[in-house]
């Protein structure tokens, strides 16, 4: 199944609230975070041998690609919402 449809009744939402490109990034980081609590759930099944309190050391690097993915999708959220700020601001003048 494609996310398009999966996801479609959130892909709308966020749309119409925050514009196409916006809510289609906002729907990405729902998806990632789906991700992190999916493979958090994982990680208490499948501890590392040297410290059972943390997660193996696959499951952390999985875990720190979905953070960083995380963190570049709000970084290209907030560019847009700036440029986005700062086109008001121009129209306004």
């Amino acid at each position: 199944m494609s996310v398009f449809y999966d996801r479609q009744d959130e892909l709308e939402k966020y749309e119409f609230m925050m514009g196409e490109a916006r809510g289609r990034l906002a729907v990405t980081l729902d998806v990632l975070t789906d991700a992190l609590i999916l493979i958090g759930q994982h990680g208490v099944y499948c501890a590392s041998t040297r410290n059972p309190a943390i997660p193996a050391l696959d499951l952390q690097a999985v875990l720190m690609n979905l953070n960083g993915a995380k963190e570049l999708v709000a970084s290209v959220m907030e560019r847009l919402r700036l440029d986005r700020l700062e086109l008001e601001k121009e129209a306004a003048k």
